[in-house]
């Protein structure tokens, strides 16, 4: 039987003081199966700015992905603009997409008139309670890269995703189209925080 062993880091909790060794493995990893796309998560930026240091002279391409315009407050975009526009000077692409797995679900659970949960809810609920809050975020960001042409649904790329803030979870996956997301695959967790 053939196999490849393959270093699993473990965190000992979630959160941002993961995140330069998050992006370090993330580099790594990519390097070290050939891959030429890391793909992160990223709500005020700051993040993604960690990333592009830790990226910068890899020849690994970074992408962005940040939660859409009003998904705190109405009307208002949380990653800085300042960051945006360094990134996007430096040839870093930012997708901005509506959340795959809540959109318009949440809406209808949350509301007063309709109320109930949803299948898209149990999913993203059972990620984020079964294996870890980032690899909820980074499943998310890889179907919504998909989505707006940022990475290919053939290719494999590194996803990364973290609990509230930073990073903490880092895995390989092959990416699909919200519309085929049963075809999406994990396909190496590299990293993620072992107690949740």
């Amino acid at each position: 039987m053939a196999f490849t062993e393959k270093i699993i880091y473990y965190f000992d909790s979630p959160g941002p003081h993961n995140t330069a060794d998050a992006a370090r493995f993330a580099v790594s990893r990519a390097k070290e199966l050939g891959l030429s796309k890391v793909l992160v998560a990223s709500t005020s930026g700051e993040t993604a700015l960690q990333f592009y240091n830790e990226l910068r002279g890899s020849g690994l391409q970074l992408i962005v992905v940040t939660h859409v315009v009003g998904f705190t407050k109405p009307g208002i975009w949380e990653f800085q603009k300042d960051i945006a526009e360094r990134l996007t000077r430096e040839g870093v692409r930012i997708v901005t997409g509506t959340h795959v797995l809540s959109g318009l679900e949440r809406a209808i659970s949350r509301s007063a008139k309709v109320g109930g949960g949803s299948r898209t809810d149990a999913i993203a609920e059972s990620l984020r309670r079964n294996v870890a809050v980032g690899m909820k975020v980074a499943i998310e960001c890889a179907l919504i890269a998909a989505d707006q042409g940022a990475v290919g649904v053939e290719e494999e790329i590194i996803a990364v995703g973290g609990t509230m803030s930073g990073s903490d979870t880092v895995c390989v996956i092959r990416p699909s189209h919200t519309a085929s997301f049963f075809d999406l695959q994990v396909r190496e967790i590299v990293a993620m925080p072992r107690n949740r």
